[in-house]
């Protein structure tokens, strides 16, 4: 069988995949989510002209040289305007924030002045407007604040609050079941035997899974067994995800069920096997609305096909503008050596050099069972099939990790 490549693959993954459906959520529960719709403000934000800061409210041209001496009216604070209208020669002291009275044009600084009772020494010239927030300055009513598509932050919630929105529409979590498969593998905490290992793959997905924007549903762990295996993945179908992962099991070995058992519960295969690496046992089907990616079991080939395939495919489902992660080009802090048939994801660290410049280093070891690198890795460095060796300062393509 022709081993698929990885541009081909990643389009078989994101090929007619609609965000899945919306639902109206409160503003305090918006964060992380994904907006559905283009999102106008309600308000002008700042509704009035206001102060920039703490001084004093007047006319530039009552003080236009230093010195001027200006009758005290009133004031005006945050939450209580100065009703009156400021006229020539007068002042209203006003704190920052609150409403620019009517008739005045201009805020001076307290530091600039000296006050002597009921009158306000300005001791430097005014320029027109200044220390003053326009009206509107901010957002007008009606004005387009977020656009479909836009992961919510802490400060896109701020924005959408300052727009007066309560709650907003965004698009419900994609329901993402994973299945972790072999008789080696147990829980952490839990008693081990002389030939198993802890199960780490699972927790490391569910998180990539809820950092893309999923709910993340664990299914356990199948042991080796065929109809065991099919029993758990049908768990998952019955339980109406929208993508249904595996780990482990992925391979062509006499202990390696997931492939047969998928296939037995009515997954059609796009492809199985890719030209990468780490992960070329990576497989991906469907059956109904459920998408099926099916992971290898070691861990770094494990994770970086989840970075590439699976954050990419809960990204779509949640309505991400852009799905797939970012590249960049950076220049490598040192020598790698050719490339063979497979396109190579070189776990790496990114780092400054001696002149100030981003680049990026590939970590030693690059074995795709050791999780403690590329716990210490914050990105990957893409060789294509066939690259030759690349030297020290050559620019390569490099996907970021977080």
């Amino acid at each position: 069988m022709a081993l698929t490549a990885v541009e081909e693959a990643l389009a078989l993954v994101l090929a007619d995949l609609a965000p899945v459906a919306t639902e109206r959520v409160p503003l305090d529960r918006a964060a992380g989510r994904v907006l559905a719709e283009d999102l106008r403000a309600l308000r002008t934000q700042p509704p009035f002209h206001a102060a920039a800061m703490d001084g004093w409210a007047l006319r530039a041209v009552d003080a236009a040289a230093p010195g001027a001496r200006l009758r005290i009216l009133g004031e005006s604070a945050a939450g209580h305007g100065f009703s009156g209208t400021v006229g020539p020669g007068e002042a209203v002291r006003i704190f920052t924030g609150a409403p620019l009275p009517a008739g005045a044009d201009t805020v001076v600084m307290q530091e600039a002045t000296r006050r002597d009772g009921d009158v306000v020494e300005i001791a430097e010239a005014v320029a027109l407007g200044r220390h003053v927030r326009a009206a509107g300055i901010d957002f007008q009513a009606g004005d387009v604040g977020l656009t479909a598509g836009t992961r919510l932050g802490y400060t896109h919630v701020g924005l959408i609050a300052s727009m007066n929105h309560a709650e907003v529409s965004v698009h419900r979590r994609p329901r993402v079941a994973y299945l972790a498969t072999g008789d080696e593998l147990v829980r952490p905490g839990t008693p081990i035997g002389p030939d198993q290992i802890v199960c780490s793959n699972g927790y490391a997905l569910a998180a990539l899974i809820e950092a893309a924007g999923g709910e993340a549903i664990d299914l356990g762990i199948a042991p080796d067994d065929l109809d065991a295996t099919r029993a758990a993945v049908r768990v998952g179908f019955t339980a109406g995800v929208d993508l249904l992962v595996t780990l482990g099991g992925a391979s062509v070995g006499d202990h390696d069920h997931v492939h047969a058992a998928l296939a037995a519960e009515g997954v059609d295969f796009d492809f199985w096997k890719i030209a990468m690496r780490p992960g070329k046992p990576l497989m991906f089907g469907r059956r109904g609305a459920t998408r099926v990616i099916g992971l290898p079991g070691n861990p770094a080939a494990s994770l970086v096909c989840a970075v590439l395939f699976v954050a990419p495919h809960v990204r779509a489902l949640s309505g991400f503008s852009k799905a797939t992660p970012p590249v960049e080009r950076l220049p490598l802090a040192r020598t790698v050596p050719p490339n063979d048939l497979r396109q190579d994801y070189l776990r790496a660290r990114l780092g400054i050099d001696a002149d100030g410049h981003r680049v990026v280093e590939p970590l030693d070891d690059q074995d795709s069972s050791l999780l403690s690198r590329f716990a210490r890795a914050d990105a990957l460095v893409v060789r294509p099939p066939f690259a030759p060796k690349a030297e020290a300062g050559e620019i390569v393509d490099v996907v970021s990790l977080f």
